[in-house]
């Protein structure tokens, strides 16, 4: 990209239409400027940079929302008629009203004059009242393009006809649909595209923006893939000792399984955390927050005998899965493998040299006469499918929203992925030394199904 100045972007429109919003989902900044639904909540200008190849590409400025401009337009029509619409703007700003009743709107102008042009926000799930026509011939008096982004077009109130001919009869017919909650796939794209009609001389920078952020999100989806299948080969070379002696007493039997689920939870949710991170959402912000309480229930969800039992059932092992397999084992064995020494008991021994189903790895150490905890593979392909849910979710969640995530947790793997995954857990386990190849194979085989 050329040297040249960063292409500045006002985010004008009324109170709570979503700018804060946008600007946080167009920017991919979670932590950037104030976000909720109570009116006014930005009241300055502040400025917020796209960088891009160590440069500022785009110059964002959130401003205020306008509060009243019907009265604000009848202000300025009532000066000396003989001034240009441009000669009343500057004495309007000059004047004690820019400093008075109208501040929050003088802060607007100034900002959109500096711009080279504006996003003209609109809640689409407002009535197109008179108010908002007169809010967008204050904003014309600048002389700036101006861009109208649909806000919130998905909501089942969005009056998206009603606006789209308001603004046609301002001569406004060139918009952008978005949706800063939940951003439709390429909708980013389509923006910086769309702008470039409007400012023709800096329609290649614009789109050049386009394109590296498409290269961008490839990227973070190939890193994402990547430490999906991370995580799950890692869970599926898991394998914890356990001596004899704790598995002949029921009470230490059951800690250490205990102990173990909750090991498995604890890399799941820190996967979460770097699923978060890659893609923007801060650690500790309320986005994250929430999902990391998503990700406990997940967590939680990964030994549910119910749909271990389902996921065994597709696998060939019957209920199998999530029964206590006739060992007097603590139901919370569901989803474990337990290989155990002959020495521990003739029973327990007997089932064990038999192996625990289909899915089941007995890896007992008879001279040690050790057992080790592992994980099924109904678990490890459960987690796969939690991990892809959550990606496509982060794909398509907004830097603004405010509510709970709800990824779905019944994505169907496909019956091509499910025989590569199972190859590459029997796998790992055999040839740790090459985990990261099978990782990367695993994250390829990922890519078909997300």
């Amino acid at each position: 990209m050329s040297k040249a100045p960063p292409i500045t972007l006002a985010l004008v429109g009324h109170t709570n239409a979503g700018k804060t919003s946008l600007l946080r989902t167009l920017t991919r900044r979670a932590d950037f400027g104030a976000v909720s639904n109570r009116p006014g909540t930005t009241r300055h200008v502040e400025a917020l940079a796209l960088r891009i190849d160590g440069r500022d590409a785009l110059r964002f400025l959130d401003t205020p929302g306008l509060e009243d401009a019907p009265a604000l337009l009848d202000y300025i029509q009532q000066m000396d008629a003989g001034l240009s619409r441009e000669q009343r703007l500057q004495a309007f700003l000059r004047g004690p009203a820019a400093q008075a009743e109208f501040e929050q709107e003088a802060k607007v102008l100034r900002c959109l004059l500096d711009a080279d042009a504006a996003l003209l926000v609109i809640d689409a799930r407002e009535s197109p009242l008179p108010k908002f026509a007169s809010e967008i011939e204050v904003l014309m008096l600048c002389a700036r393009p101006l861009m109208p982004v649909l806000n919130f077009v998905t909501h089942a109130e969005s009056q998206e006809p009603a606006w789209r001919r308001l603004l046609a009869d301002h001569g406004l017919h060139a918009l952008v649909r978005f949706d800063a909650v939940a951003p439709f796939v390429g909708a980013e794209q389509h923006l910086y595209a769309d702008l470039g009609t409007l400012l023709p001389e800096r329609r290649a920078a614009l789109l050049a923006v386009g394109e590296h952020l498409q290269r961008e999100a490839q990227s973070r989806r190939t890193a994402s893939l990547r430490l999906i299948a991370d995580l799950v080969l890692n869970l599926a070379a898991l394998r914890v000792p356990i001596r004899k002696a704790s598995l002949a007493d029921p009470a230490q039997r059951a800690a250490h399984i205990q102990a173990f689920q909750a090991q498995v939870a604890e890399r799941s949710r820190l996967g979460v955390d770097q699923l978060l991170g890659l893609h923007g959402f801060a650690v500790g912000s309320a986005e994250a927050a929430e999902l990391s309480g998503l990700s406990g229930r997940w967590a939680s969800e990964l030994f549910n005998p119910e749909l271990l039992k389902a996921a065994g059932k597709r696998l060939g092992a019957g209920a199998a899965i999530g029964a206590a397999l006739g060992l007097g084992l603590d139901v919370a064995l569901a989803g474990l493998s337990l290989g155990a020494a002959a020495s521990v008991g003739a029973a327990l021994g007997g089932v064990a040299s038999q192996g625990f189903g289909a899915m089941g790895r007995s890896l007992s150490n008879k001279l040690r006469g050790v057992a080790e905890l592992s994980l099924e593979d109904p678990v490890l392909l459960l987690l796969v499918a939690q991990q892809l849910s959550l990606l496509r979710a982060l794909e398509r969640r907004g830097h603004a929203a405010l509510e709970v995530l709800k990824a779905s947790t019944d994505l169907a793997l496909s019956e091509a992925l499910t025989v590569k995954l199972l190859a590459a857990f029997g796998a790992v386990c055999a040839d740790p030394a090459n985990r990261d190849r099978h990782a990367a194979a695993v994250a390829q085989a990922l890519a078909e199904q997300a």
